[in-house]
């Protein structure tokens, strides 16, 4: 497991739809394969970088706002409300120009399906993720949110809806320089952590396949620009409607929770088989996640439970250049493989 998180690791960046991020693909199909393991790829395309989505959005709000259009501003708020639910939109092929790729390995048959899932590509950075101003990510988000809802209606109101196009405006010039400058961080918690942990699951698990049970090792792309990778996945058919998904994310440095739900825009509350196996098993804390999104998000009628660490009611090191391998706890991450071992073989016929 320490042997594939290190070679991740040592890749400059896995930048969505990147040429680091096939590298690391490639890296990941060599293991896998190396222990015995058929690996599929899964092509899609999708963009690099969220940035010129929301950017795109933020001039609409802005165009809407100054020129006082209430069409221009419902569209913008619209495709604010699409980008961050993950909703298709009719302009997303104008983004989804690069490719990528899913991996895929099985292991045993039957008919209850396990999912074992953790994207590996890793982000960009933004001044809004700096460790002295990060703990403020969900109010700025909710801000936008709030003025973005609002514009539509404020338009119509004398300058209040060219003061909210102005703030827009401002915004889209800050993404627009985060574009041009920002670099890919090398993600050595986000996720190379919970990539080589769903890896080891799954080779630990794929030793001696459990009656009944066919076990799904999905690694993603592009889950940093939008769950691309997953939406992928979710849309070719292969996870059936009731599978349960086990996805790992961020599980390098602090304290382990299990998420109950998640959401940014609206919530949902997980249920199923694995969440109440989590909560039967001590060593991990429930957490409501709002703070962004989970590949998961891509399944919304499957049983899903997501692992993650956050210290202080945040990941650390995230989507900021300190997310390197020096900055990770290796005894956090054996203790969260630990945990999900156990938290596995207790559906799976309570062996271990």
């Amino acid at each position: 497991m320490r042997e594939l998180w290190e070679a991740l690791c040592a890749l400059p960046h896995r930048g969505s739809a990147t040429g680091m991020e096939a590298r690391a693909a490639g890296l990941l199909r060599g293991w896998l394969e190396a222990r015995g393991h058929a690996v599929r790829t899964q092509p899609f395309r999708a963009p690099r970088t969220y940035g010129w989505e929301l950017l795109a959005v933020s001039l609409a709000l802005a165009a809407g706002g100054l020129l006082e259009l209430f069409w221009l501003a419902l569209l913008g708020a619209l495709a604010f409300w699409a980008h961050f639910r993950g909703v298709w939109t009719p302009w997303a092929a104008l983004f989804d120009r690069h490719p990528s790729q899913n991996l895929l390995a099985e292991a045993g048959a039957g008919g209850r399906t396990l999912v074992l899932m953790a994207h590996y590509d890793s982000a960009k950075t933004w001044f809004i993720y700096d460790p002295r101003r990060v703990r403020g990510f969900r109010a700025n988000f909710l801000l936008n949110a709030v003025l973005a809802f609002a514009l539509p209606p404020a338009v119509l109101v004398p300058w209040l809806g060219q003061a909210v196009g102005l703030y827009f405006l401002a915004q889209a010039a800050l993404l627009l320089w985060r574009e041009l400058t920002a670099p890919y961080v090398n993600g050595a918690n986000d996720n190379a952590s919970g990539v080589a942990v769903a890896a080891a699951l799954f080779d630990e698990l794929a030793r001696q396949a459990p009656p009944g049970w066919r076990v799904v090792l999905a690694l993603t792309g592009c889950e940093e620009v939008g769950t691309k990778g997953a939406l992928a996945l979710a849309r070719s058919g292969e996870i059936p409607a009731d599978a349960l998904i086990l996805n790992l994310d961020n599980v390098g440095r602090g304290t382990l929770f299990y998420a109950v739900g998640e959401g940014m825009l609206g919530y949902r509350p997980y249920a199923g088989e694995l969440l109440e196996a989590a909560r039967a098993l001590p060593g991990a804390q429930p957490l409501e996640y709002r703070l962004a999104y989970f590949d998961t998000r891509a399944f919304p009628k499957n049983p899903c439970l997501t692992l993650i660490r956050l210290e202080e009611g945040v990941i650390p090191n995230w989507h900021w250049p300190s997310d390197v391998a020096a900055h990770v706890r290796w005894e956090d991450v054996e203790q969260t493989w630990e945990y999900a071992l156990k938290l596995v073989h207790s559906l799976l016929g309570g062996r271990g």
